[in-house]
């Protein structure tokens, strides 16, 4: 049987309990949350798929970055560092991330698809490529690597 990443993600924190480990812990229980908004808001009682979880561990992923930065800029180093071992915790979870090449592939192909001539036409490429791309790049890099290659 198939595990989706919902049930992969509880069985972790049962697993990150039982070891003790703290940040695991912490990282996986941060995801079950935002899980368990997504289900109950907008009505409740809506299935997560694997793409919707993938979706929240990124954002997850970029807030704990975003944190680490302001708490090292403020000079508190140790928060900063729990945030980034938080956000690596997390990252295990995404698919293998592309380099910025493979991913410059992908957008040409999908610039061509879509027929797209210039930077104008950079919302229909995003959308596409924030599809197609979906867990494996973050929309930092498709959005610098769609603009280089429209302009």
């Amino acid at each position: 049987m198939i595990m989706t990443l919902e049930q992969q993600i509880q069985e972790d924190i049962k697993a990150a309990m039982k070891a003790k480990e703290a940040v695991a812990l912490a990282a996986t229980r941060a995801i079950k949350g935002e899980i368990l908004l997504f289900k109950t808001s907008e009505g409740g009682s809506k299935e997560v798929t694997d793409a919707d979880v993938l979706k929240m561990i990124q954002k997850l992923i970029k807030q704990r970055k975003e944190s680490a930065e302001q708490y090292t800029a403020a000079g508190r180093q140790e928060l900063a560092d729990n945030e980034l071992v938080e956000a690596a915790a997390m990252e295990k979870y995404l698919p293998k991330q592309l380099s910025v090449e493979e991913v410059k592939a992908k957008v040409a192909e999908i610039i061509a698809q879509v027929g797209a001539t210039s930077i104008k036409d950079m919302g229909k490429v995003m959308g596409a490529a924030n599809k197609a791309l979906a867990g494996q790049s973050d929309g930092r890099t498709i959005s610098t690597v769609v603009k280089e290659l429209l302009s």
